[in-house]
């Protein structure tokens, strides 16, 4: 539009100017102007035509730019649509290698309980193997140091003529030696009793206290029974026990009333100055 425009106003110019030729040179200078207006007008027409093909190449560039445009937005919107989803997978993965791992972890505390347990089970199996062991060795020590040991009459009286002669230390041994492989026989409750007087001479009053405890328990109607008693009430009040030992006491009073260990226990609460009679300490 704009080159028709200029093309018409060449063409105006043009005619003006013949206008105000002379008569005379019109024919000549309007042959000239008209040849001029014909090439003016080529060459118009040839700036048409190439700004028509320039103007076409921009929009084809134009275009081509847009439609880069819209390819570049398409494959950032598919690329942020594939970040997306990775990321998405990679979260799912996330989350399911975490699963797996808390359960992973959760069997191996499993695992160490188990195999705590079992080297509890192995550790208990083997105490109670090296018990055994130590009982079946103790046993079997037991059994060979009996078949070595002197005949229990032998040993007991040995024991009675070194206490006698006051050989304590002796006397221990083989009272000790005749509990130990002879426990059951009726000359035992005797062998307590002996000890007993030994750590009481001894002013060892607790274990004379055990030993003569042994007596009252194990043999209770043997003849040691009273004097166990009565010197186990003694050893009591030598320990600062004093109600448990007049409670002894007048225990053995009640038990045996007319033996001389009941007059050895009335004299002695007469002296501590509590009656002979009351009710037994429980205990």
């Amino acid at each position: 539009m704009r080159t028709n425009r200029i093309f018409a106003s060449v063409a105006f110019t043009s005619l003006m100017v013949l206008a105000t030729l002379p008569a005379w040179g019109v024919s000549k200078e309007m042959v000239q102007l008209q040849t001029q207006v014909q090439q003016l007008q080529e060459q118009m027409t040839a700036m048409q035509r190439s700004f028509d093909e320039r103007m076409g190449v921009m929009n084809n560039l134009v275009q081509q730019d847009a439609d880069a445009v819209n390819k570049a937005i398409a494959a950032v919107n598919a690329l942020q649509t594939t970040l997306q989803k990775q990321q998405a997978d990679a979260g799912g993965r996330s989350d399911q290698l975490s699963g797996q791992i808390q359960a992973l972890n959760d069997t191996m505390d499993e695992l160490k309980v188990r195999i705590a347990q079992v080297a509890k089970q192995l550790q208990d199996m083997q105490s109670a193997q090296q018990s055994q062991a130590a009982s079946l060795a103790q046993q079997q020590q037991q059994q060979q140091a009996l078949q070595n040991a002197p005949p229990p009459d032998v040993l007991y009286n040995n024991g009675l003529r070194d206490y006698n002669a006051g050989n304590n230390d002796l006397a221990t041994q083989e009272f000790s030696d005749y509990v130990k492989f002879y426990p059951n026989t009726d000359l035992a409750g005797n062998a307590y009793f002996y000890l007993g007087e030994i750590q009481f001479k001894q002013a060892n009053y607790q274990q004379a206290v055990q030993s003569y405890d042994q007596v009252l328990q194990n043999f209770p109607s043997g003849n040691k029974a009273a004097s166990a008693q009565l010197k186990k009430g003694f050893a009591l009040i030598e320990l600062g026990k004093q109600d448990d030992g007049v409670s002894e006491l007048r225990h053995l009073i009640q038990r045996y009333p007319h033996s001389p260990e009941a007059l050895q226990a009335r004299d002695r609460l007469r002296k501590l100055g509590v009656p002979t009679t009351g009710a037994r300490r429980q205990g």
